[in-house]
């Protein structure tokens, strides 16, 4: 008489897609973070937050707020 021990079977494929799931929304956040950043620094700023990179960051900021049809003098 032989007794069988059986593994318990696990579902891969749900837990691959949680996977996947919590991955895709992770980069959708991280994406719209810094989207966010972006537009703050282009349309809100004046110059504060990049002020300290030089005037070639300024000057590409500024050329951005125009090309957006963003106000700034």
């Amino acid at each position: 008489m032989s007794l069988h021990s059986a593994a318990p079977h696990t579902d891969t494929t749900a837990s691959q897609a949680a996977v996947t799931q919590t991955r895709d929304w992770l980069i959708a956040s991280a994406a719209a973070i810094l989207a966010l950043v972006a537009l703050y620094a282009v349309f809100l700023d004046n110059g504060t937050l990049i002020s300290a990179t030089g005037d070639y960051l300024h000057e590409f900021a500024h050329d951005g707020r125009h090309l957006f049809g963003a106000p700034c003098h």
